[in-house]
């Protein structure tokens, strides 16, 4: 096994043939969510490359339709039904304040009686005025209520209307009769999603998970050596890797397009995991929207550029009207030589104006 096996098994598992999107949230098992559009919001840029004939917005358009919830996960996004009842109830939260419970139960009877409620109706009745939010900045107090209680389980998003979040009652959650077993089966989704993965990583990983089921947090020590146990694993470059049962890194084969350009979203589970992008490709990528712009390297929102099997470089695109602006930089310097790159380069561009709705047919 060499590090080559792994980074070309990584590409073909996470990029195989595109699929419906009901599938490809599924085959991905969490889809992460960011609200930044430049060009495109994360998770549909992440979707593009799995879905056939994707368009920016399709999520949030057939979201009601899917069998799909946005919650919290390793971080916020996207899941399959069935993998956030493994979640809920999210027992062992501490209490709310008297206060702050009574609002909460008035603003659940509230949505009960109108079905879905947007923020501002929220806001608009309750007046619960602004707060502090996590960084640092101003927020609706109502806002943040919402949140809170979509994390607790008592209310689920029914759908988004131009990226805001609109809210519903959530049904009850069964408890888990097995909570070992349900610990497990939420680390196959970790690690189905962002395989093969170093031990540090599928580690911090498994901490995440504290969150997204916080009554089992003194269940993830024992939970993660049992994965240690049962995955399939090999130690390559004195690091310990793991992947899912039923594959085999070293029979990789190159993706069918290896003449393809993609331009990857910041999150996309073949970048997402740093460590592991700088053993594959050599170089450190970070992500720089929150950075002051004097000390950005790469740009706001850089885009890792995928050639063949090598992550070459970086795209930042912006939509203004009609025109798509692309300014490339490269870890060498400059772009590969030779007709074929700049073709690619060209029919990724080309296919990012199709995705935005810049042009009526795809290339």
């Amino acid at each position: 096994m060499k590090l080559e096996h792994l980074s070309r098994h990584a590409i073909a598992r996470t990029l195989a043939a595109p699929t419906t999107l009901a599938g490809a949230v599924d085959r991905l098992g969490f889809l992460q969510a960011d609200p930044i559009r430049a060009p495109a919001r994360a998770q549909d840029l992440t979707l593009r490359h799995r879905v056939s004939g994707y368009r920016a917005g399709d999520l949030e358009r057939r979201y009601a339709d899917l069998a799909i919830e946005e919650d919290f996960f390793v971080n916020y996004g996207f899941l399959p039904r069935g993998t956030v009842d493994l979640m809920h109830p999210r027992a062992g939260l501490p209490r709310w304040p008297r206060k702050r419970a009574a609002q909460a139960e008035a603003v659940l009877e509230f949505v009960r009686e109108r079905g879905v409620v947007h923020p501002r109706e929220v806001d608009a009745e309750f007046a619960h005025g602004r707060t502090r939010n996590w960084f640092g900045g101003s927020s609706r107090a109502s806002t943040q209520l919402l949140d809170a209680m979509h994390y607790r389980g008592l209310l689920r998003i029914a759908r988004r209307e131009s990226g805001t979040r609109l809210y519903t009652v959530s049904p009850p959650h069964a408890p888990a009769t097995d909570p070992d077993a349900t610990l497990d089966a939420l680390i196959d989704v970790v690690v189905r999603k962002y395989a093969p993965l170093p031990k540090r990583s599928l580690a911090e990983l498994v901490g995440r998970l504290r969150h997204a089921a916080p009554q089992w947090a003194a269940l993830r020590r024992a939970a993660l050596e049992r994965a240690c146990a049962r995955l399939p694993r090999a130690k390559v470059g004195g690091i310990e890797w793991y992947w899912p049962e039923g594959e085999d890194p070293s029979t990789a084969r190159p993706a069918d397009e290896g003449e393809r350009v993609r331009l990857l979203a910041p999150f996309d589970p073949l970048v997402w995991d740093r460590r592991r992008f700088e053993l594959f490709w050599g170089w450190g990528y970070r992500f720089e929207a929150y950075v002051p712009a004097p000390k950005r390297v790469r740009g706001y929102y850089a885009l890792p550029l995928l050639w063949r099997e090598d992550v070459i470089g970086w795209a930042n695109l912006a939509q203004r009207g009609a025109e798509l602006t692309a300014g490339f930089g490269y870890v060498r310097g400059s772009p590969p030589r030779g007709p074929a790159f700049r073709r690619a380069l060209d029919d990724e561009v080309q296919r990012m104006r199709v995705f935005l709705g810049m042009e009526p047919t795809s290339r």
